[in-house]
C-alpha cells in the first residue's frame, strides 16, 4: 500500500470529492492500467499467440469473451473495496466455507498454492526478457552461435511457407514464375547455411545471465519506487508493444501470403472448434482454456486490482463507510471512476490481445512453428519478419522486452504486496499496518528472485506461464463466487448497480466458472491418462 494507506492518521484527512468531468475522471485513471501491464505480457505476448499457432483463427471467439467476460467481477471486486477500505485478502477471508481461527479461509490456503504457480508463469516472463536480450547482445561465443543458427532455421521456416501459402491459394494467380524460383533459390541458400554452421551448443545460458541482472535491477526499483513509479513505467511500456502490434497486423493485410482474411474472422467468431485431428483439436482446447485463466484479467490480476485502488487512493477518498448521504454520493462518484479505470483498460489489452491472436494464427499458425524453450522469443518474432523484413527482429526485441518486462517488474509488485497479506491473515506475519508495510518491502525484494530461479531450473517459458495459468484459471470460480457474495451479502444498499449489471455479473460468474473447472479437469485427465 501507500505511504498513506493504512496509516493511523485520521481517514478524513483524505476525503475528496470525486470528478464529474469526463476529462477529471480520466486524469484519476490508473490501477487498470497498471492491471493491463501485467496482463499483457504473459497472457498476450505468450499464451495466446501460441494458442493462435495452435488453433489457427479458430478460437478468437473464446479469447475475446476471456478478455471481456470478467471486467464485471473486477469492478464488484473493487467496488468493495472502495466501501470498505479493505484488501483482497481481508475481503477474501469473508467469504464463506472451511477456515481455521486465525489462520484464514479457504480461498486464501488456495492463492498460497496458486502463488507457486505464479512464480512458475513469472520465471517464464523473466526467461523471455533474457531470450530478448540474449538475442540482442549475446555475453558469449556460444550464445552468438547459437543465435545465428537458429535465425538462419526460422527463416527458411518461414519461406517455406510463404511458399506454400503462395502456390496453394488464391495468391498463385499473383505468383510470378520468377518469384517462385527466387524464393526456392533463397530456401535452397538458407538449407547450405544451416549445413555449414553445424550443430547448435549443446549449453547456452546467455538468457539466464541476462535475467539475472534484469532481476537485480527489478528488485532494487520495487524496494524504492513507490506507485506512481509502477503506474507511469507500465503505461508506456504497454503503449510501445501495442502499438508497433497494431501496425504490424495492419501492415500484414498487403501480404497475399498472410494476410487475414474475412473468412478467418468469420470462422475464428463462429463459436465452433478447430476442424482438426482430435489430438491437435485437444491439445489447442487445453491450450485455450489455459489461457483464458490469464488473459483479460486473470486471477492474480482479478486479486491485485483492490489493491492498486487502495494506492490510488479511491477508498481513502471515499471515507469511511457511515450513514450521511456525503458518503454515499462520495462513493457512487468513485465508482463511477472506478468503472472507467477498468473498462478502459479492457480496451486497451482487448485490442492487444485480438491483435496477437491473429498474428499468431496467421503467422505461427501457418508456419507450424510453435514457440517453446529457449527459442520461445525468437519463433514469436517471427510473427514480424514478413512485415518489416530485417528490421522485424529489432522491432520485435524491443516490444518484447517492454511488454515481458512490464509483466515481470508490475507482476512482482502486485505479488509483494497481496503476500504479506495473505501471510498475516493466516498467523505467519505481525497483522499491524507499519510491519506490513516493511514485509511489502522486503517481498518487492525477493519475489523477482523466486521467479528467476524457477526459470534458472527449468528454462521453459512457455510450459511454465501455461502452468501459472492453470492455476490461475482453477481460481476464477472462487472469484467468482466471492464477487457475487460481496455484491448480494456485503454491499451497501445506496450504491447496489442494477438489473442489467447484475445480469452480466452472474454471466461473468458462470463463464469463469466453467473455464475454470475445463481447464482444471483437463489439467488432471492429462496428468492421468497422459
Amino acid at each position: 500500500m501507500s505511504d498513506k494507506q493504512g496509516s493511523t492518521s485520521s481517514p478524513a484527512t483524505y476525503v475528496h470529492e470525486p470528478p464529474t468531468k469526463i476529462t477529471e475522471i480520466l486524469w484519476h485513471l490508473g490501477p487498470g492500467l497498471i492491471i493491463a501491464g501485467s496482463i499483457v505480457g504473459s497472457g498476450e505476448l505468450i499464451a495466446t499467440t501460441t494458442t493462435g499457432a495452435q488453433a489457427g483463427f479458430w478460437l478468437l471467439w473464446l479469447i475475446v469473451i476471456g478478455c471481456v467476460i470478467k471486467v464485471f467481477v473486477q469492478v464488484e471486486m473493487g467496488r468493495y473495496a472502495v466501501v470498505s477500505g479493505q484488501s483482497s485478502m481481508a475481503t477474501l477471508e469473508e467469504v464463506p466455507g472451511p477456515r481455521w481461527s486465525g489462520r484464514g479461509n479457504w480461498v486464501i490456503w488456495y492463492w498460497l498454492l496458486m502463488f507457486v504457480g505464479i512464480m512458475g508463469q513469472s520465471g517464464g516472463i523473466v526467461g523471455g526478457v533474457g531470450q530478448a536480450l540474449a538475442i540482442s547482445v549475446p555475453i558469449t561465443a556460444e550464445g552468438a552461435k547459437y543465435n545465428e543458427i537458429v535465425n538462419v532455421q526460422t527463416q527458411r521456416s518461414i519461406k517455406q511457407a510463404e511458399l506454400v501459402s503462395a502456390t496453394e491459394s488464391s495468391a498463385r494467380d499473383t505468383l510470378r514464375g520468377d518469384d517462385e524460383a527466387r524464393l526456392r533459390r533463397e530456401i535452397a541458400a538458407l538449407g547450405r547455411s544451416i549445413d555449414e554452421l553445424g550443430n547448435k551448443p549443446d549449453q547456452v545460458y546467455d538468457d539466464r545471465i541476462w535475467a539475472t541482472m534484469v532481476t537485480v535491477v527489478t528488485a532494487l526499483v520495487l524496494v524504492f519506487g513507490r506507485y506512481r513509479l509502477i503506474q507511469t513505467f507500465s503505461t508506456l511500456m504497454v503503449v510501445c508493444f501495442t502499438v508497433v502490434t497494431i501496425i504490424n497486423l495492419v501492415m500484414l493485410q498487403g501480404h497475399d501470403a498472410w494476410h487475414v482474411r474475412w473468412q478467418d474472422i468469420v470462422d475464428g467468431m463462429s463459436f465452433r472448434l478447430p476442424p482438426s485431428s482430435s489430438h491437435i483439436k485437444k491439445t489447442a482446447l487445453a491450450t485455450a482454456l489455459a489461457t483464458f485463466g490469464i488473459i483479460g484479467v486473470g486471477a492474480s490480476e482479478l486479486v491485485a486490482y483492490p489493491y492498486w485502488c487502495l494506492e490510488k487512493g479511491y477508498a481513502r477518498f471515499t471515507g469511511p463507510c457511515n450513514e450521511s448521504e456525503p458518503w454515499a454520493r462520495r462513493a457512487r462518484g468513485w465508482m463511477r471512476v472506478m468503472r472507467w479505470d477498468a473498462w478502459c483498460s479492457m480496451l486497451v489489452y482487448t485490442f492487444a490481445t485480438i491483435a496477437f491472436y491473429l498474428l499468431g494464427a496467421a503467422i505461427l499458425g501457418r508456419t507450424g512453428l510453435h514457440p517453446s524453450g529457449q527459442e520461445m522469443v525468437r519463433i514469436l518474432g517471427a510473427m514480424y519478419e514478413p512485415v518489416f523484413g530485417q528490421w522485424a527482429q529489432w522491432l520485435f526485441l524491443f516490444g518484447a522486452f517492454a511488454v515481458l518486462y512490464s509483466t515481470f517488474f508490475v507482476g512482482s509488485a502486485g505479488h509483494a504486496r497481496v503476500l504479506p497479506d495473505a501471510l498475516r491473515l493466516i498467523g505467519v506475519l505481525d497483522k499491524d499496518d507499519a510491519s506490513y508495510r516493511q514485509w511489502v518491502r522486503r517481498f518487492s525484494a525477493v519475489i523477482p528472485f523466486l521467479g528467476l530461479s524457477v526459470y534458472i531450473f527449468i528454462p521453459k517459458p512457455v510450459g511454465l506461464v501455461l502452468f501459472g495459468a492453470v492455476m490461475q484459471a482453477a481460481m476464477l470460480p472462487m472469484l467468482a463466487g466471492a464477487a457475487l457474495y460481496f455484491r448480494y451479502r456485503r454491499c451497501d444498499s445506496r450504491i447496489v448497480p442494477g438489473r442489467l449489471w447484475d445480469a452480466f455479473l452472474w454471466i461473468s460468474g458462470i463463464g469463469m466458472t466453467i473455464a475454470g473447472v475445463w481447464a482444471a479437469w483437463e489439467k488432471l485427465a492429462s496428468l492421468f491418462v497422459g
